[in-house]
């Protein structure tokens, strides 16, 4: 059975760090995060490098393989914390400046751009093609190889999200220039770095609260739904339930569990499910009670599993996720091999 109770060093070279494709491909318009995560540094070489003049990120991103035109107008939404939904509250945008012209300043000098497309058009997520959905629709790989140009609507408000803070000839309401500042430090690579990550991390404490849950979810479901597929033939595979006579030594309740497998014999195992979702408390709580639940399971005839992956995890909370595989009958990781690998190891119990 040494193959089924892992170290983490073992549980590493089986992990697939990411959110596996087929999941994003199935749930990603629950939350894009993951998306934006995956493809931040090419998004920041592209900034990085464009720097000699306002339009260099234009080409910068026809060179770029891994970034879709649209997903740059997303990145760029997330740090300005301006949506579609936002922008097609507004007037035409053309409203705001005479000709229709955005005349900014940038590196001490003016530089003007002709808006070509913002007049009474569809600004809504859906309109400007930003939804999580548009992406898996545009390729189920989640490969983004820009097979065609950006939309000249998207590279207006690109512009518009990038040097909106310097502009000089509009009436835009404040609350929306003063979030358009990125543009105002291409050039600069670490600001942009810091201001950009450092960005994201406030994006992702926005999400946290309800993306979190519900990637959390997601993940646990995606593991139901694959041990579902695996076992056949009396095996019963649940969310959120309990083990016979596993209880919380504080109260006397049965220990709830993200995923409880019933073996055609009657045979309980609890699987713990944990992504990069998981918040740091979790994970290192879940730790430190790892050894009496183990103990616990053991002691009402059961066994406790972990599914255990990504970045967060398997790269920075190393002593937690090692402290789990130390209490655990059988660790994995999130890929259809890996669940299938727990599922013969259920099954080997019968």
């Amino acid at each position: 059975m040494s193959q089924y109770k892992r170290t983490l060093k073992e549980l590493e070279l089986h992990a697939v760090l990411h959110w596996p494709e087929d999941m994003l491909s199935k749930y990603t318009d629950v939350s894009i995060l993951p998306l934006l995560q995956k493809t931040q540094d090419s998004f920041l070489s592209i900034i990085k490098c464009a720097s000699k003049t306002p339009l260099s990120w234009i080409d910068a991103l026809e060179n770029c393989e891994e970034l879709d035109g649209q997903l740059f107008l997303k990145h760029l939404m997330i740090i300005s914390d301006i949506g579609g939904e936002a922008l097609n509250k507004l007037p035409p945008l053309e409203q705001y400046l005479p000709d229709g012209e955005m005349c900014f300043i940038w590196k001490e000098g003016e530089f003007v751009y002709k808006l070509k497309t913002l007049g009474k058009c569809n600004l809504s997520n859906s309109g400007l093609k930003v939804e999580s959905k548009y992406f898996i629709q545009r390729n189920k790989n989640i490969v983004f190889k820009f097979k065609e140009s950006m939309s000249q609507k998207s590279k207006d408000i690109c512009m518009l999200l990038l040097f909106g803070s310097g502009l000089i000839n509009d009436c835009f309401p404040v609350e929306i220039k003063e979030k358009c500042v990125l543009g105002e430090y291409l050039g600069q690579p670490q600001y942009l770095e810091n201001f950009v990550k450092q960005r994201y991390l406030s994006v992702s404490k926005q999400m946290g609260g309800t993306a979190a849950n519900a990637m959390g979810q997601i993940a646990q479901s995606y593991v139901v739904d694959r041990l579902t597929e695996c076992l056949e033939g009396g095996w019963s595979v649940k969310s959120n339930g309990t083990l016979p006579n596993v209880f919380h030594t504080e109260n006397d309740k049965l220990t709830n569990f993200d995923i409880v497998v019933k073996s055609p014999s009657e045979k309980y195992y609890g699987i713990e499910v944990s992504f990069q979702v998981t918040t740091n408390s979790v994970i290192e709580r879940k730790a430190r009670e790892s050894e009496a639940m183990m103990n616990s399971v053991h002691a009402a005839g059961h066994k406790i599993c972990y599914v255990i992956d990504g970045a967060g995890n398997i790269k920075i909370r190393r002593s937690a996720v090692s402290t789990l595989c130390d209490h655990s009958d059988c660790t994995v990781a999130m890929s259809p091999s890996e669940i299938q690998h727990l599922a013969e190891f259920m099954a080997s119990g019968e």
